[in-house]
């Protein structure tokens, strides 16, 4: 049975909520983000899609499970800290559709769903009248000990989508993580931004 992308919106991701923390928690554990999830901070961050009519959750289905979600919602209704360093740029965050998380299950990677992620956001946001997207990855460094053997990041996948690298765009975030015993640690994150009227 082929993969099925389907997109949800505002009050009609409330059904996916367990399975984008599922994905969530299991998928950021890896590398770079070595995110040590609980299911109660899950529930709390991912209540901000479930209350904002305009966001989207892109769900990658394989028959009846979910095996993917990637998200988005426009910048004024995310988190201060991904605001914070538009306004410090005097960047309207209002003209800005946030990306969230691609998170897709191990098994189903390299099959071209990362791509579907992108292009069922962008077009989301194109709909509500968004001239420019962005998301952010986080920053680790290429001799960071837990970089796995052969480690490639999705730079050049972005890139290809028509994506920057904005380097004086950073946002500071704290998580648990896996490497500090599940204590909370501020991570610097880069944005990526693009304008619709980029070329992919």
């Amino acid at each position: 049975m082929p993969i099925k992308v389907l997109s949800v919106s505002g009050e009609e991701v409330a059904g996916y909520l367990e399975d984008a923390a599922r994905l969530r928690i299991a998928v950021f554990r890896e590398f770079p983000y070595l995110y040590d999830g609980r299911e109660e901070a899950e529930r709390d961050y991912l209540a901000s899609y479930l209350e904002c009519p305009r966001s989207v959750f892109v769900l990658a289905m394989d028959g009846n499970r979910v095996i993917g979600v990637s998200t988005g919602l426009p910048m004024m209704d995310a988190d201060a800290s991904f605001q914070r360093p538009f306004l410090e740029a005097g960047l309207p965050p209002e003209v800005w559709f946030y990306f969230g998380e691609s998170v897709l299950d191990l098994a189903y990677r390299g099959r071209g769903i990362g791509h579907r992620f992108f292009d069922e956001r962008e077009a989301h946001a194109k709909k509500l009248g968004f001239p420019r997207t962005c998301f952010c990855s986080v920053i680790r460094p290429d001799d960071h000990p837990m970089r796995p053997t052969g480690y490639r990041p999705n730079d050049v996948f972005w890139s290809k989508r028509g994506y920057e690298k904005q380097p004086s765009l950073k946002a500071r975030f704290a998580w648990p993580q896996v490497d500090s015993g599940g204590a909370e640690v501020e991570n610097e994150l880069v944005f990526w931004t693009r304008d619709a009227g980029a070329q992919m």
